[in-house]
């Protein structure tokens, strides 16, 4: 499923009481990006493959990040990336694409 242009998301755990995905795969094309966007339940990433900016923190293969609740960022490629995230709450978009 094409989340937002170049970025691809897979599920691995569907919560049906929340008509959801807490636990997802997502896949970056090279240079995708997702928009500026709030945590409201925070967030865990792990960096399967590439590399991925998430406002000032930059991962790489192997690396793990805890986003916190109500935190904001917006995330970025350059050569593309797959990340396991589990996001307990649906994100909100500050800015939507244009």
């Amino acid at each position: 499923e094409d989340l937002v242009k170049g970025v691809f998301i897979k599920s691995l755990l569907f919560d049906v009481e929340t008509q959801r995905s807490p636990t997802i795969l997502l896949k970056f094309e090279s240079g995708a990006t997702y928009p500026l966007h709030n945590h409201p339940g925070g967030e865990e990433i792990y960096v399967l493959e590439g590399d991925v900016k998430l406002g000032k923190d930059e991962l790489t293969a192997g690396d793990y990040l805890y986003t916190a609740v109500n935190h904001k960022h917006r995330v970025s490629t350059k050569n593309g990336c797959v990340l396991f995230l589990k996001v307990p709450q649906e994100v909100e978009i500050i800015e939507p694409r244009s």
